[in-house]
């Protein structure tokens, strides 16, 4: 069983990965996952304004080990202009066209089978609306009555846009100005639960799919 890395943009992404994706994976028997984040120099750490530094990241990866597989879990809305095949997918009609493309444009720079790409539409507030039960849990009635309406108004938690006033975490700010998506975030995200939210986000059940078949490889 190969080990599995997971290159995120943020805290919060690290915190999901390890608090609500790591003991998921444990469940079906796959201890070896962990979350990185970007390193954007030789100090610093954090924050996806760059592909190279993701690429970088991911070529350290995969030179550190053979039975590895390494993906990445960063957000569409408002993603590096530098990322590969980024004017041409930004052509396409469909979000969900533009996140394929740019994620095959990865893959291709990468050129190595071992490297799963995955983007995360439009960005990781999406896979909180997969329910209502973190925000009654965690937010005011006011705050939670409104988050309903959001809930109710898609099927899919991927289709909430990514305009920069209608973006999920956008929504959140605008019902809720006081939410914190480090304090707050994964709280209300091991509310919702994993299982809800591979029910609910069909790209994201994709992708945890593939990473599963991969590693047990």
């Amino acid at each position: 069983m190969r080990r599995l890395y997971i290159i995120v943009e943020g805290y919060t992404e690290k915190d999901f990965v390890s608090q609500t994706l790591a003991p998921y994976f444990q469940s079906l028997g796959i201890y070896n996952i962990s979350p990185i984040l970007i390193r954007t120099s030789k100090t610093g750490k954090g924050g996806f304004v760059n592909y190279e530094h993701l690429k970088n990241n991911v070529k350290r990866l995969l030179s550190s080990e053979k039975e590895v597989i390494v993906s990445t879990f960063v957000d569409f809305f408002r993603i590096p202009t530098s990322m590969p095949k980024y004017e041409e997918s930004m052509r396409l009609n469909a979000d969900s066209d533009k996140v394929g493309s740019l994620e095959l444009g990865m893959f291709e720079s990468i050129d190595d089978t071992r490297f799963i790409p995955y983007i995360q539409l439009h960005e990781f507030e999406a896979l909180l609306f997969s329910s209502n039960k973190g925000f009654e849990e965690y937010c005011e009635e006011s705050v939670h009555k409104q988050t309903k309406a959001v809930v109710d108004s898609y099927e899919n938690p991927e289709d909430i846009n990514s305009s920069p006033e209608t973006a999920p975490s956008k929504r959140l700010l605008k019902i809720n100005p006081d939410y914190d998506k480090v304090v707050e975030g994964n709280l209300i995200a091991l509310e919702v639960g994993i299982d809800r939210m591979l029910k609910k986000c069909p790209r994201f059940r994709e992708w945890v799919e593939i990473l599963i078949a991969e590693v047990k490889k």
